[in-house]
């Protein structure tokens, strides 16, 4: 049994733990840093003679699947698996799991954190300080403000636990509604429109379909009140990033904080605006997080060599 990790270069510093606890299975595994300029060629290359993949943020579309003959399983390091081809991989026979929950606390810290930096120019301001200059700026309080949540699944809930201790009042949107964790959260649901024209901060947690690519347009960005916020931390496909740049420029809305992005690595007009603050997609990226999707993809592994029921099936194979 072959696996290949095409595992993200920030997690560099638990590879010494992922490799150590990867060799005790009955299997030979193989590591590839993904974010380290990997061609699709390159990756063809990789795929030809696997029998499982496991991937964090690579695409695994039909191309890939096609070159790796001796494929039956695809594990997402993660939550989101907008990037594998599943209903492919499912024709194929090919199973497909992914690590949901395991890095929640981790992204809504990130959220929580951006909305805080985005309301005080944190970034600016640190910016300004490492290259000589002192100069006060008015922010805003977060305390008792209207927060928006694009998506109620476990990051989306574990934002609004961490907004009653700024007793925000919280709003959300989505198709999965858990009217349980709701009242156990306060959290009073909402259709988009109200959500849009009436939070001060809107945070997107929702995972990408083509149902709502460009969820955020011009259409929706102008529903929103001036003095409003945009934070994602989700997808970059969620947000028209032509649209919402042309909104920061006209003031629009006052301020956006994005982890994420539509192509990646990006570094774009829109990530250098003054009125922006800016990660490189660090939602999942910390060790704790890491620790806990890779003991559950160990797990998994080690059930499919034994042939027994899978944790987290996001196919129908």
């Amino acid at each position: 049994m072959k696996v290949l990790y095409l595992i993200r270069d920030p997690f560099i510093e638990e590879y010494p733990t992922i490799i150590e606890e990867a060799k005790r299975l009955n299997a030979e595994v193989k590591f590839v840093h993904s974010d380290s300029g990997l061609t699709k060629s390159q990756l063809l290359q990789e795929v030809e003679d696997v029998d499982i993949i496991v991937v964090a943020i690579v695409k695994i579309d039909q191309e890939v699947i096609d070159h790796a003959p001796n494929l039956k399983y695809i594990i997402k390091f993660g939550a989101g698996y907008d990037n594998i081809d599943v209903h492919y991989a499912e024709k194929k026979g090919i199973v497909v799991t992914n690590a949901p929950g395991q890095n929640a606390h981790s992204a809504a810290d990130l959220g929580f954190s951006l909305l805080l930096s985005i309301s005080r120019q944190i970034a600016q301001k640190d910016h300004e300080m490492k290259t000589g200059t002192w100069q006060l700026s008015m922010g805003n309080e977060v305390y008792g403000k209207k927060l928006g949540i694009i998506g109620f699944g476990a990051i989306g809930q574990a934002i609004a636990k961490r907004a009653s201790g700024f007793d925000m009042s919280v709003i959300a949107f989505g198709h999965y509604r858990n009217e349980e964790k709701a009242k156990e959260l306060n959290v009073t649901f909402t259709e988009l429109d109200e959500l849009l024209s009436t939070a001060d901060y809107i945070i997107l947690s929702t995972s990408l379909s083509e149902k709502n690519r460009h969820l955020i347009n011009e259409k929706t960005l102008a529903k929103m009140k001036p003095s409003a916020f945009l934070i994602n931390i989700s997808r970059g496909g969620l947000v028209n990033e032509v649209d919402l740049l042309a909104a920061l420029k006209n003031q629009v809305i006052k301020g956006a904080a994005l982890d994420v992005f539509e192509k990646e690595p990006s570094i774009t007009e829109l990530s250098k605006q003054a009125n922006v603050i800016a990660t490189p997609h660090i939602g999942g990226a910390t060790f704790e997080a890491v620790q806990r999707i890779n003991q559950l993809t160990l797990e998994n592994i080690q059930r499919f060599i034994n042939d027994e029921q899978l944790e987290h099936l996001v196919s129908k194979s």
